[in-house]
């Protein structure tokens, strides 16, 4: 071969080099921007929700400055006397108003110490649940007990007042049946409030709670229940040691969770339910800043207060995570 046939050879060779070269730099400048416009596309999908979350959770925060004001709503903020931390000593100051907030406390730790305590119900509800094996009768179930959720608390509490009033059906009934002479007073008393509050939550999110650990247990690896059957295990064994084992995790991050959340027990609920006869054990903090906020016209007093229990919860949470992070080896937030 010619040098000069070597030649061309050799340009060739080269030109051909250049060009699939050329090509992939031309292929990975044409990925790079689809990947950049995917990843902003699914960033776009995610700011309803941030803008959501900060229109609701973090720009309220502004109100704690309500908090520094002995503020007057016909006045305004700027027409309001600034007080500082008068509100916050007043809380401590006070032995009144140091035993109300003890009362208020008792009662939410009592009410959130039963929901925990109960909170073991929809891991077995879901179990349970999940043995039906009708289809039908399953899912029909599960749409009457968890139907009660999207119920709001005021019609709950007209389901109880047509219920259990003095002049309700069940004291109807009882009456009509001879086992009673005078109405007895279901609403009406400072008997048993916790578990009375306690036994209608657990009614209304029953159902509703379980739906996780149903997710849960869909998600279990089912060649460990074959494995188990083939080694002779029953149903009720399958759940001992396979189910309620998996199911474990979930309901210890949910536990947690409960746990951080423990002074917020809602007001609703509360709100419809309490009358003159309980209002003393019914009033959760929640509803005593409610009610010392609307009811009593101090709105910088309940400010404070809302103020303190938002960073005791906050406090809380970072408390369990730590111990979330400690005995589990996973933080939970």
């Amino acid at each position: 071969m010619t040098t000069q046939a070597q030649s061309q050879v050799v340009f060739q060779e080269a030109a051909v080099h250049n060009l699939d070269h050329n090509a992939k730099k031309r292929r990975g400048r044409r990925l790079r921007p689809a990947g950049s416009r995917t990843s902003f596309t699914l960033f776009l999908c995610i700011v309803p929700f941030l803008v959501l979350a900060f229109l609701f959770s973090y720009l309220p925060l502004y109100g704690w400055i309500y908090s520094l004001y002995d503020y007057k709503p016909a006045l305004g903020l700027e027409g309001s006397e600034f007080v500082g931390l008068r509100w916050f000593q007043m809380l401590v100051s006070s032995p009144t108003q140091m035993a109300q907030i003890g009362q208020v406390l008792l009662n939410t730790l009592a009410i959130s110490f039963l929901g925990i305590a109960t909170s073991v119900l929809p891991l077995f509800f879901a179990i349970l649940l999940n043995e039906i094996k009708a289809p039908w009768f399953r899912n029909s179930v599960q749409t009457l007990t968890a139907l009660p959720n999207f119920i709001s608390w005021v019609l709950v509490y007209m389901i109880a007042f047509s219920l259990f009033s003095s002049s309700g059906l069940v004291n109807d009934v009882l009456n009509d049946a001879g086992l009673i002479t005078a109405p007895i007073k279901f609403l009406d008393t400072d008997q048993n409030v916790w578990i009375t509050m306690t036994l209608w939550s657990i009614w209304k999110g029953l159902g509703w709670g379980a739906i996780i650990y149903l997710a849960a247990i869909a998600g279990i690896d089912q060649s460990l229940y074959e494995s188990a059957r083939i080694d002779g295990a029953g149903r009720f064994q399958l759940m001992r040691y396979i189910t309620v084992p998996q199911l474990m995790p979930t309901y210890l991050v949910l536990l947690l969770l409960s746990i951080a959340n423990i002074l917020n027990n809602g007001m609703e609920q509360y709100y419809v339910f309490q009358n003159a006869f309980n209002k003393q054990w019914i009033q959760v903090l929640d509803l005593y800043v409610y009610n010392i906020g609307m009811t009593g016209n101090s709105l910088s007093m309940a400010t404070a207060i809302g103020m303190l229990k938002s960073l005791i919860s906050v406090a809380l949470l970072l408390t369990v995570n730590a111990v979330s992070k400690r005995v589990r080896g996973e933080s939970i937030v």
